[in-house]
C-alpha cells in the first residue's frame, strides 16, 4: 500500500512536492489505519512522541499533541473578530477540531460541517476523539458534499465561515482560488467574517501574494496571520482571514478573551496577545505580501 510505503524503518517521512527539498519525519509506534478513500490516501498512526497523526496523502494534517495550536487560531481568530457569531460554517476539518473550538463560544447557535470526505470523519471518531467528540452536539450538522456548493444553496446565510482545507494539492485546490471566495462572500451575512488555511510565509509567498490581492477585489477587509505548530512545514501556518465589512479591524477584535475567562480556561493557546501578535509579521513576508521590493 502506497501510503505503508511511507513508514521506513519505524519512522513516517513526509516528503511533499510543496515544500521540495526538505522532510519532516516522526518515529511510529503503531500504525492504527491505513486505506485509501474516493478522494485520498488516509494513514492514521500512533507516534513515539506525538500521539496519534493523521495523515492525508502523505501530508501530516494533525497530531494529538500540537493539534491546539492550529485549531485554536484558525477559529478564534475569526470568531473574536465578530461580534456575536451564530451561524458557522467549517469546510473541510474533518477531524472535528475546528468545531469543538466554534463551539466554545456561548453565542453559536448552529454549526454546519461541510466534509467532501466521509472517510476522515469516520477515522477521525474512530482515533481522534478528543477532536471528533464535537460532533456529539446538538447544534452541530454534517453535510457530505462539497463546500462550495453548500454554500452556492445556502446564500446571505452564515456569520462565519472558516476553511480548514490541507494543502492546494488534489481536492482541495480549488479552496485556494478566486471563485471558492467568492462563493464564500456570497454565502456570509452583513459583517460575516471568513478565515482559511493560508500556507506557510517560509515555503509559499509566491502562492500567498496572488491570493490576498484575489482577496481584496472581493472583499473590503483583509488580513492575514500565522501560527508555530512544530508537525506543519517548517513549523508554522498561516491564516487568510476577510470581512465583508470595511469596519472590521483582525488584530483589533470586536471582543476580548479576557484572562480568566471560561472560554479562556479551555483555551491552551490562543490569548487575546497571541491574538495580535499572529498579525505582526516578519518584515520579509510583510514585505512580500504588500508587493514591495528587497533592497
Amino acid at each position: 500500500m502506497a501510503m505503508l510505503s511511507r513508514i521506513e524503518n519505524g519512522w513516517f517521512k513526509e516528503r511533499p512536492t510543496l515544500w521540495p527539498g526538505q522532510a519532516m519525519s516522526l518515529e511510529v509506534d503503531t500504525v492504527l489505519y491505513a486505506g485509501k478513500s474516493e478522494f485520498q490516501d488516509v494513514l492514521v498512526f500512533k507516534s513515539a512522541a506525538y500521539g496519534n497523526v493523521l495523515v492525508l496523502d502523505g501530508v501530516i494534517q494533525v497530531t494529538e499533541r500540537d493539534e491546539f495550536a492550529y485549531q485554536e487560531m484558525i477559529t478564534h481568530l475569526a470568531m473574536f473578530s465578530h461580534p456575536n457569531p451564530q451561524r458557522i460554517l467549517v469546510v473541510g476539518g474533518g477531524d472535528g477540531g475546528v468545531v469543538r473550538e466554534v463551539l466554545k463560544h456561548d453565542s453559536v447557535q448552529e454549526v454546519y460541517l461541510c466534509e467532501i470526505d466521509e472517510t476522515v470523519i469516520d477515522v477521525a471518531k474512530q482515533f481522534l476523539p478528543s477532536m471528533a467528540s464535537s460532533y456529539k452536539d446538538p447544534r452541530v450538522s454534517i453535510k457530505i458534499m462539497d463546500g462550495a456548493q453548500f454554500m452556492s444553496e445556502n446564500q446571505d446565510f452564515f456569520d462565519v465561515i472558516i476553511t480548514d482545507s490541507s494543502d492546494p494539492v488534489g481536492p482541495a485546490d480549488v479552496l485556494f482560488k478566486p471563485p471558492y471566495f467568492e462563493k464564500m462572500n456570497s454565502a456570509l451575512r452583513q459583517g460575516g467574517i471568513i478565515c482559511s488555511q493560508g500556507e506557510c510565509i517560509w515555503l509559499h509567498l509566491d502562492l500567498i501574494r496572488p491570493l490576498l490581492e484575489s482577496c481584496r477585489l472581493i472583499f473590503p477587509s483583509v488580513s492575514y496571520a500565522y501560527t508555530t505548530i512544530p508537525t506543519y512545514p517548517s513549523g508554522q501556518i498561516g491564516f487568510v482571514l476577510c470581512g465583508k465589512s470595511a469596519d472590521t479591524s483582525f488584530s483589533n477584535p470586536h471582543r476580548v478573551c479576557e484572562p480568566g475567562s471560561a472560554i479562556q480556561k479551555k483555551l491552551r493557546y490562543y490569548n487575546h496577545d497571541i491574538h495580535k501578535a499572529a498579525f505582526v509579521l516578519p518584515e520579509f513576508a510583510r514585505r512580500a505580501i504588500a508587493g514591495e521590493k528587497e533592497e
